[in-house]
């Protein structure tokens, strides 16, 4: 019996720390008051692995009002999909938001579209958009938290990303 106990612990605790990455947007909430300098530490050329691949994410510094960035995925030498978008300071907050692209550059979204990530929160060394956060871990080394979700489950996936 304590070793059922025990499993069940072990488990809720594991299915928890699986989902304490990301914060959802509520209905209703207003985003933070926050600005691109804010997080200019975001700015590099950054390397690491996801999804059984190699990925790269380059991000500019902050000019005007936004910081852009592109994104590859490739696995076993094929490039599986690219990203390209930015954050951009709108009023007194900021907005991520992104267009994928196949390995051809043909948009996934309508040509009018773009998939939005509200802030939520922001520290010295985080960054909290909806269901999607990076975390600054030192000055070399990023953590992007994205929730995926694909047939009613969701998924945080970790993005562990190294200053090249």
């Amino acid at each position: 019996m304590n070793k059922i106990v025990f499993l069940v612990s072990v488990c809720c605790t594991v299915a928890f720390a699986r989902a304490q990455h990301t914060l959802s947007f509520e209905e209703g909430f207003v985003s933070p008051k926050a600005s691109l300098s804010q997080i200019s530490w975001l700015s590099g050329y950054w390397e690491g692995e996801a999804f059984g691949g190699q990925c790269e994410e380059i991000w500019s510094n902050p000019l005007g009002d936004s910081m852009m960035f592109v994104f590859k995925l490739s696995v076993n030498g094929k490039t599986k999909f690219y990203e390209s978008g930015g954050i951009r300071q709108v009023g007194e907050t900021l907005i991520l938001q992104l267009k994928h692209f196949d390995a051809q550059f043909h948009g996934w979204e309508a040509k009018d579209e773009t998939v939005d990530f509200n802030l939520i929160k922001i520290t010295p060394n985080k960054i909290y958009f909806d269901g999607f956060t990076i975390e600054k871990i030192s000055e070399n080394n990023i953590h992007m938290w994205v929730k995926i979700e694909e047939d009613k489950n969701q998924e945080e996936v970790l993005f562990d990303y190294k200053k090249k």
